[in-house]
């Protein structure tokens, strides 16, 4: 497996297939974004090329990203062929639902194992000053799909924002009253584009929970507080679902830390909030061997930084949320 040098095992690879999205986040995205021309991207090739090499370091989980990865016109191709790499384990994604209706079945046919869906809000209305899109019911009839699909567990990423989801807190919580699912709210993270919303409109795992616990009494923490990836999972009594909390600002979790990622243009990220890269599609495009690639991989993982410098006031600004894939 490839080791940095703190001696974290980088087993995880995060690949954004696409800059583009159908949704306008203003956590994530200017309204007027523009996105890359098809020549700056990967091609389908030279995705399954590097995870072909990943995969040969050690690498065996691999999530798909975006943008909205499903805009991908070939992304059930990637799937399958991912899928059939040797050491690849795991298949999944996130997405923010819009299309799982209709891709959700095929998605699974192909392989993918698990998805991920945004859900900020169960207010229609809340939905579309988030998202800046009308579109809750097609991402609530995707999740119903992705469960019908086998898509599972369902996991529904929601990202906190004061003053325009925060009193929706408690109704999101309940639905793993109602369903067997996790609901993972993720403190909103400070890039370049929207960075002075991401900065000053944050709310913490810690208020997060009081919020829950005030509707319905204390948490019970799972699993002895271990992270199941990311997040800290609680649950409320009773609940066939769990809570899931991803505290990036106010508890970084670093030390666990076992992901890279691989940009839309083919750059190695190595810290969603470090602007440290490694440009694999240049070389790539210049006929480097699979060796030489591997290298610069082992090279560039090994030179992963510690984590974030959001204390120091250090904010990423070379790429807005929606360039890395989360």
């Amino acid at each position: 497996m490839p080791l940095d040098h703190f001696g974290r095992n980088i087993h995880y690879l995060r690949i954004s297939l696409t800059d583009a999205c159908n949704l306008r986040c203003v956590y994530c995205m200017p309204e007027n974004m523009e996105f890359r021309s098809k020549a700056e991207l990967m091609t389908s090739a030279e995705i399954l090329r590097l995870t072909h090499i990943f995969a040969s370091m050690g690498v065996d989980k691999i999530r798909l990203t975006g943008g909205e990865p499903t805009l991908h016109p070939d992304i059930l191709p990637i799937i399958s062929g991912i899928k059939s790499i040797p050491g690849v384990r795991s298949v999944s994604i996130t997405t923010n639902g819009v299309l799982l209706e209709k891709m959700a079945h095929q998605l699974a046919d192909a392989g993918l194992e698990r998805a991920n869906i945004s859900l900020d809000t169960t207010d229609p209305t809340e939905f579309f000053q988030i998202n800046r899109r009308d579109s809750y019911d097609k991402v609530w009839r995707g999740i119903l799909a992705a469960e019908a699909a086998g898509l599972l567990p369902v996991k529904l990423n929601a990202v906190i924002v004061r003053g325009l989801n925060d009193k929706n807190i408690p109704n999101l919580a309940k639905l793993t009253l109602e369903h067997d699912w996790q609901i993972r709210f993720i403190e909103m993270m400070p890039f370049g584009g929207t960075t002075e919303l991401q900065t000053h409109q944050v709310v913490t795992t810690q208020e997060a929970i009081h919020i829950i616990e005030n509707q319905y009494g204390l948490l019970e923490i799972l699993n002895n507080g271990a992270m199941d990836g990311e997040a800290v999972m609680y649950r409320i009594p009773g609940a066939p679902g769990k809570l899931g909390f991803i505290s990036s600002v106010s508890k970084p979790f670093c030390a666990y830390c076992t992901r890279a990622r691989l940009t839309a243009d083919g750059r190695l990220r190595l810290c969603l909030l470090r602007e440290n890269e490694v440009d694999l599609l240049s070389p790539m495009r210049d006929s480097a061997a699979d060796e030489d690639l591997r290298k610069m991989i082992a090279e560039g993982i090994w030179g992963k930084p510690w984590g974030h410098g959001l204390a120091k006031g250090e904010v990423p600004l070379n790429r807005t949320m929606s360039e890395i894939g989360g």
